[in-house]
């Protein structure tokens, strides 16, 4: 199946008939690039791309890429390789409909003066609202700016709406975070391991003009990169002397090893908190007539999707959500029943489309769809909401005896021991992030789960559509002062196969629950992760462990069979916990102990199918 909005009716316009009617009028000129220079003297390069053509006397909108990931290599003579490999995208899709394209390497990346202090630093937003002020007065533009961009870029684009500069009027962030901390670094309150590490490897690819190593990657890796590229006048001196600054930028592991919490400050800094590079934690700063389109996937890495549904709920902005079947930045369609591997959507026409509304201010129609799109795995098809979550029942599935979920059924309790050496393999949801070209996702999951604490219902009568966060709560009791609990939701269909749905963990030590942060309004169970809230367990004294999975929507079939199943350790991903002391740990159910499944599902759905009893 494809992903196609072609047949799709969750659309009164559907993005590509959108664009099937909107007309391309100007080609791209090529680039002028030049430096400006901040508030500190930093000089900061950008490249801008005009449409070429008869223009309005008073100026084009213009959108901003802000990168860390070069806005444009220098290329060995006579080379056909694309030069901005980061924002080629945002110029062939906005540019010829009459957008300017700004393309910004910040504070310390490509030609670009200064030092990174950190990832996605306050400084850096800084910078922003200082860009947006030379770029809004430019004799070329009409005063009215946008951003958007996938991952970091999305992020930036969040630091420059938070500015408050009067001239943002839209925002498109793509599979970016809100919550750096909780939805990249520390998912879970679980840091992860090789993530830090690999980015690592990539940024001082970039930063240190280091081509042996880009040459390991699949994005920036073409033989005919020669580094970033120098702006307009500049014989290559200048750049040069920004790269020798740039050795001079943070380590991520070093760095986020320093916010064990996410309310942990620099020892040397007691300004610069783990909030302080989170888009969340400048949510007071968005201009309310700022429009946003939130687009994430399903397999967006350990927490972004999260984070597109944190800022939609969050903020009281014009939104708009998707929500589509892809990994981080969709380059795969992750379906087991895709077609092919490319997703077949067009979403730069859908961005485009939110553009021309909230930039241009053409009737597109955008306004009076619904304002939340998702794609139903396993349905293969597009759905629309009125509001997130997209469904309002739920269906609760109890752990029982002998494997069994479903109805309560006596008490009792399951034991196992924490395995550090387990693990989810190398073609999963995170590898994306490390820049590794994943395509096939999860083919070996039933090897994955084979030998977990594991519990399942009885086949299913009928279809059963899970939309939303699926809940987990866990009466465990451990023998050490803290473990991970992570749990896997896969579906067993008749004929044995065994697919991946989505995935959840929690480090005891956060079990505690929170008052939310109005900055941060989560639809599913919401904890700070703070220091003041950690309690060690107690061992051998019981302890609740309330937390949701990865957000999805899933079909699951007729005959199939629902499992949870259960893990100590993902050692591919994340650290150990607690380190070198694999817990041993104590699953209680029972109508008083009240382990459980909560399934996000229509009010109407009928729970009686799979609340038979069914040994595993």
């Amino acid at each position: 199946m494809s992903d196609s909005d072609a047949a799709a009716t969750a659309w009164s316009v559907s993005p590509s008939r959108y664009l099937a009617n909107r007309t391309a009028t100007y080609t791209i000129a090529p680039p002028t690039s030049r430096y400006i220079t901040m508030r500190d003297g930093c000089r900061i390069a950008l490249d801008v791309y005009l449409p070429e053509g008869e223009r309005p006397a008073d100026g084009v909108p213009a959108i901003l890429i802000l990168t860390p990931y070069y806005r444009r290599f220098a290329t060995a003579e006579g080379s056909s390789a694309e030069p901005t490999p980061n924002a080629a995208r945002y110029r062939d899709e906005f540019v010829p409909y009459g957008y300017a394209l700004v393309v910004v390497d910040v504070r310390g990346s490509g030609a670009s003066f200064g030092t990174r202090d950190s990832f996605r630093s306050p400084t850096e937003r800084d910078d922003f609202f200082e860009i947006a002020e030379f770029v809004a007065n430019e004799p070329w533009c009409n005063g009215v700016l946008g951003s958007t961009g996938i991952s970091y870029l999305g992020a930036a684009s969040c630091f420059l709406a938070s500015t408050g500069h009067p001239a943002v009027k839209a925002i498109a962030p793509l599979f970016a975070v809100w919550n750096t901390w909780v939805d990249h670094q520390y998912p879970g309150g679980v840091r992860m391991n090789t993530l830090p590490a690999s980015y690592d490897r990539l940024m001082i690819g970039l930063d240190h003009d280091r081509r042996d190593i880009l040459a390991e990657t699949a994005y920036f890796g073409h033989p005919d990169y020669r580094g970033p590229a120098p702006v307009d006048g500049d014989d290559g001196t200048l750049v040069a002397e920004a790269v020798a600054e740039h050795r001079n930028n943070f380590h991520m592991p070093d760095f986020i090893g320093e916010f064990p919490f996410a309310d942990s400050r620099l020892p040397y800094d007691e300004t610069f908190g783990a909030f302080s590079f989170s888009p969340y934690h400048y949510a007071d700063g968005f201009r309310p007539d700022c429009a946003i389109y939130n687009i994430s996937g399903w397999m967006d890495g350990a927490g972004f999707a999260n984070g597109a549904i944190a800022r939609h709920l969050s903020l009281p902005n014009p939104q708009h959500l998707l929500l589509g079947p892809w990994d981080h930045g969709a380059r795969t369609n992750v379906s087991p029943w895709r077609k092919g591997q490319l997703s077949d959507f067009p979403l730069y026409a859908e961005i485009l489309r939110f553009f021309d509304t909230y930039l241009m201010g053409l009737d597109t129609g955008l306004e009076d769809e619904a304002p939340v799109h998702y794609f139903s795995l396993h349905g293969e098809e597009w759905r629309a909401a009125g509001a997130w979550p997209p469904v309002t029942g739920a269906q609760t599935l109890h752990l029982a005896a002998d494997g069994a979920l479903g109805a309560p059924n006596g008490s009792g309790s399951d034991t196992w021991k924490a395995d550090f050496n387990r693990g989810t393999g190398l073609n999963t949801r995170h590898e994306r992030l490390a820049a590794i070209n994943t395509t096939t996702y999860y083919a070996d999951w039933q090897d994955r789960i084979d030998g977990l604490a594991s519990y399942t219902t009885a086949p299913l009568d009928a279809p059963l559509e899970v939309s939303g966060h699926p809940v987990v709560e866990v009466q465990l009791t451990a023998d050490q002062g803290d473990a991970v609990l992570f749990a896997y939701l896969s579906e067993i269909e008749a004929d044995g196969s065994v697919r991946y749905v989505t995935e959840g963990h929690l480090r005891a030590l956060h079990r505690k629950m929170a008052d939310p942060d109005p900055r941060q309004v989560w639809s599913w169970p919401f904890r700070d992760y703070s220091a003041a809230n950690a309690e060690p367990l107690r061992p051998g004294e019981p302890a609740t462990l309330r937390f949701a999975l990865l957000p999805t929507s899933w079909v699951f079939s007729a005959g199939s069979r629902i499992r949870l199943s259960f893990a100590g350790a993902d050692m591919d991903h994340y650290v150990q916990l607690p380190h070198g002391r694999p817990p041993k740990i104590t699953v209680h159910y029972g109508t008083e102990a009240g382990s459980r499944l909560e399934l996000p599902v229509s009010a109407t759905t009928s729970p009686d199918a799979a609340h038979e009893k069914e040994a595993r």
